[in-house]
């Protein structure tokens, strides 16, 4: 009989006490890993998101951090507005044009190429402040749709799962069309062609009756902050009442397509404002010609969003997991401590095993090998019930906690590498269909188990490999 065998029997003899014993290490190790798992997962997420496809926003001045949460996270309030004005210098003369078409040209004022319209792949405006229920109504362009990129490089970031993109104008809806994240027509039941009305900064008694919005389009789930949002064609926002710095309700006779049915003008240029611009840059040395010239001014400032959120969780964050994850770890070694007092307290009652197992020829270090076995056994086994017990938790919380993050959690899914260790590791190996998933500070339990069973069946194993087989026997009854 092997020694892994004779351990396991001794285990098994001693049942309800090895049971407690590997059932609070389990509990340790669920903690361990809900901690890693939780705090990697949402972290990777932060850090992905931040990078939605631009790497710079513009914003008024103020908190960095607070237009960053506000603008890519939709989880702080906008503070103040930016001039529409300012927008415009990040496109050329006839791409503001083509935006701008729908409005009479005595009102779009004098178009130029803007100061940085060459250093721009694309800018797109939002504009913040409306709520449908408690989700974040965001006014802005078609292009949000059309510009980013999934990861291939080629196919939209953005796909609908019903309907489609919300256009600038059309006849059937006018300017007032919406877009719904997965999660917004999850929880609230919307469907293609209802009509949805946006309360003016969150308060429900004053809701844009006036200006409903029909919905054409639902996302499918992107794992982003987009899934909760609610995305409405930006002309339809302005010219929603409170959303001018001038009210103005000028109606015309004829549309541009030359139709009898009337229609409202576009907000005028001068009275336009937008929350944030979201840009991506055309070349590596253009965010820092922009952000010194922007952040020189009175009027606005860059931020880049992957900055201010890696600075938020190695200042925030990073200390509160770790913190937590001391604690959890206290609660393994304390684990560990009960293995072995449960070893250690059993050796009376076995030295007359010990003795006739050595009276029948097994070597000290074989006896000491088996209790050895023993501490690995019920501390490993209690880990990898631990650690499947918290995937299988999170697993079945993840509906919940995607609908109020949007991350999602897999049941295989492993805490990914934190950053400072992800850089120090060639992408090759992260990036490879099979080395990639190993790539995670959860593998490191399994060992670190092995070597705290080591530690603490040390006593009891030497405690048995000092035992005395003459006195042992003589003192058996």
């Amino acid at each position: 009989m092997s020694i892994w065998h004779i351990a396991w029997r001794n285990i098994r003899q001693r049942a309800l006490a090895s049971s407690l014993t590997s059932f609070s290490m389990a509990l340790g190790v669920l903690l361990v890993t809900a901690v890693l798992l939780v705090h990697g997962l949402v972290s990777k997420s932060f850090s992905d998101n931040s990078d939605l496809g631009y790497n710079m926003i513009a914003g008024a001045k103020g908190g960095k951090l607070q237009l960053v949460l506000n603008t890519t996270f939709y989880l702080s309030e906008p503070v103040e507005n930016i001039p529409y004005t300012f927008y415009q210098e990040f496109l050329s003369k006839p791409q503001q044009e083509e935006e701008l078409a729908l409005m009479a040209p005595g009102k779009r004022g004098d178009l130029k190429d803007g100061t940085f319209a060459k250093n721009t792949e694309f800018a797109i405006p939002v504009c913040l402040g409306d709520y449908f229920q408690n989700y974040r109504v965001v006014g802005t362009l078609p292009k949000f749709f059309e510009s980013f990129k999934a990861e291939d490089g080629e196919n939209l970031k953005y796909q609908f799962e019903e309907g489609r993109n919300f256009e600038t104008w059309n006849d059937e809806h006018g300017y007032f069309e919406a877009v719904v994240g997965s999660v917004v027509a999850q929880q609230t039941g919307l469907k293609i062609g209802d009509k949805i009305a946006a309360s003016h900064g969150g308060d429900p008694t004053d809701i844009h009756t006036d200006s409903p919005f029909t919905v054409v389009g639902i996302l499918e789930p992107s794992g982003t902050p987009n899934d909760r949002a609610v995305f409405i064609n930006m002309e339809g926002f302005y010219l929603m009442s409170g959303h001018a710095k001038v009210e103005e309700d000028e109606e015309v006779g004829a549309n541009v397509s030359g139709d009898t049915a009337s229609r409202r003008q576009p907000l005028p240029i001068d009275q336009r404002e937008v929350t944030a611009v979201l840009i991506r840059t055309s070349d590596p040395f253009s965010p820092i010609i922009i952000r010194n010239r922007v952040n020189e001014g009175n009027v606005a400032q860059i931020v880049m969003p992957v900055m201010e959120i890696t600075s938020l969780f190695d200042l925030i964050v990073k200390p509160i997991q770790t913190l937590l994850l001391v604690i959890t770890t206290l609660i393994c070694f304390v684990s560990g401590i009960s293995i072995l007092v449960s070893i250690y307290n059993s050796m009376n009652d076995r030295k007359r095993d010990i003795a006739v197992m050595r009276a029948l020829g097994a070597r000290r270090e074989t006896v000491m090998g088996i209790v050895l076995w023993e501490s690995i056994i019920l501390s490993v086994g209690g880990g990898i019930l631990g650690w499947m017990g918290a995937h299988v938790l999170l697993f079945l919380a993840s509906p919940s906690i995607e609908a109020q993050t949007g991350v999602r959690i897999g049941l295989f899914d492993l805490a990914p590498l934190p950053r400072s260790l992800e850089v120090q590791i060639p992408a090759v190996i992260i990036d490879n269909s099979w080395l990639g998933p190993l790539c995670s500070l959860e593998l490191v339990i399994v060992p670190a188990l092995i070597l705290l069973a080591v530690i603490v069946g040390f006593l009891p194993a030497y405690t048995a490999y000092r035992t005395d087989v003459a006195e042992a026997l003589s003192s058996s009854p």
